[in-house]
């Protein structure tokens, strides 16, 4: 595929459908009051489902989505995750009980975790080596503002409309992004390597649930409940198990052995690090700003818009550096840390212009951090594994938010009420961010000295799918 090959209208039709199935993530959180009053009349624990059920199946899936659309077409498997989005939005929607809710929810992330892989790896097969630090900036910044969007747009339907209004919404919005998808962005090369593997994406999707479900739940029934630790168990046993697997199959899912790169297993624990500071925020400041502030649920929404600004500005920036990442990584996960710990001062009568100025400062560090840490996923894999490299990262990036919100939820319920225990909860997260950037920074590798090849893969060929 040449190098011109990635057009602007690709390119913004594909960061486009990021966007949108990163916003869903986010957007429940600001509808929670609104639907615990609702006529579903759900109990507590569906509600954490409704808000869970999204996160947990997108996670999960992403490996297995990533590595299914590298080999079997990676703009099939986009248009198959936004109708799986519209459809599981449609049963949001018109759900009449909380089962249908949290069923439609959890169809959606199962979109999700089609969606967002395969724009990444279709990126990664257009820009060629040349452009690729570029449009992964822009695939980053899509990210971020899909988190921004969600609050935004959640807040809004919260204050001034029916939470069905969210999810009617995306119905004819992932019409319209499927029909851009099908006009401007043309089919790459898919990896001949290898053929599905149903046992191992069985064991594997089944490991990651159960992890992810853990770290969700933790907070509600104890870290040391039976429960938790019997799904934490079962969740290891999994993930051995297909270890196990995928080194004895001719055609394992993807090989274990990647992790071996020390560049790999710092780009996604950093990625992860992000996550984990950056999601524990949001879960705080919607309860601060709303709780503490006193401001409505659409002020809410509006007030975290300066996380965008960093996030939009900052990766022009950093696509420059991606040759140095340890200094532009290390940098950029330090100012999260710094940032939260910043924040963790906040308390009613804290100007929210200050305020603001701690969430630029996390912002610039998100901007910074992030495209290097992408681009470095995608560069520890060869080019025919791109979709691998997206759901690896990807997962890591919904696994960090997952326990960052686990984490900070943890830490706050051991206090008296919110206000007392925010700046708790800030700082460890922040404190837990620092400490992790200095693993990150010592795993680094400069750039031009990735491995292209995964151990045992052949280079051959591929078809255009």
């Amino acid at each position: 595929m040449p190098t011109h090959a990635l057009k602007r209208p690709t390119l913004l039709t594909l960061c486009a459908c990021v966007l949108v199935a990163q916003s869903m993530v986010a957007a429940i959180n600001l509808l929670i009051p609104q639907l615990g009053s609702s006529a579903l009349h759900p109990s507590h624990t569906e509600i954490l489902w409704t808000v869970d059920a999204y996160v947990i199946v997108f996670a999960g899936l992403l490996i297995p989505a990533g590595a299914l659309g590298d080999r079997h077409g990676r703009k099939g498997a986009l248009l198959t995750g936004l109708a799986l989005f519209a459809a599981g939005a449609a049963t949001s929607a018109l759900a009449t009980e909380p089962a249908l809710l949290i069923a439609g929810r959890g169809l959606s992330g199962a979109g999700a975790a089609l969606i967002t892989p395969a724009t990444m790896s279709i990126l990664v097969q257009l820009a060629g080596p040349e452009r690729r630090a570029q449009a992964m900036a822009s695939w980053t910044l899509a990210i971020g503002l899909g988190g921004m969007a969600g609050n935004l747009g959640g807040g809004l339907v919260g204050q001034y409309l029916s939470w069905r209004a969210l999810f009617a919404a995306m119905v004819p919005l992932a019409a319209v992004l499927a029909a851009a998808v099908a006009v401007t962005t043309p089919r790459t090369a898919r990896s001949a390597h290898g053929s599905p593997d149903p046992v191992g994406t069985l064991l594997l999707t089944a490991g990651l649930v159960a992890v992810l479900f853990g770290i969700i739940e933790g907070p509600d029934h104890g870290w040391t409940s039976a429960r938790i630790l019997t799904v934490f168990g079962l969740g290891a046993l999994l993930v051995a198990a297909f270890t196990v697997h995928a080194l004895r199959s001719r055609a394992p899912l993807f090989d274990p052995r990647v992790f071996r790169s020390g560049g790999l297993r710092a780009t996604t624990l950093g990625l992860a690090t992000g996550f984990f500071g950056l999601f524990a925020l949001f879960f705080v400041n919607s309860q601060y700003l709303q709780e503490v502030k006193g401001f409505e649920p659409a002020v809410t929404g509006v007030a975290i818009v300066p996380l965008i600004v960093g996030m939009a500005l900052v990766p022009r920036f950093a696509a420059r550096w991606s040759a140095r990442p340890r200094p532009v990584v290390g940098t950029g996960l330090a100012l999260i840390g710094l940032g939260l710990l910043a924040a963790s001062t906040a308390d009613a009568h804290t100007p929210y212009a200050l305020y603001a100025c701690w969430l630029l400062v996390i912002s610039a560090g998100t901007g910074l951090a992030m495209p290097a840490l992408t681009l470095g996923v995608v560069v520890s894999l060869p080019p025919h594994q791109a979709g691998l490299g997206s759901g690896l990262g990807t997962s890591a990036r919904e696994a960090g938010a997952a326990l960052g919100v686990a984490v900070a939820g943890t830490a706050l319920a051991g206090q008296p009420d919110f206000a007392s225990g925010m700046g708790p909860a800030l700082r460890i997260v922040g404190t837990v961010v620092l400490l992790a950037t200095l693993l990150v920074v010592t795993g680094l590798r400069p750039a031009g000295r990735p491995s292209r090849t995964a151990p045992g893969t052949p280079v051959a060929k591929e078809p255009v799918a």
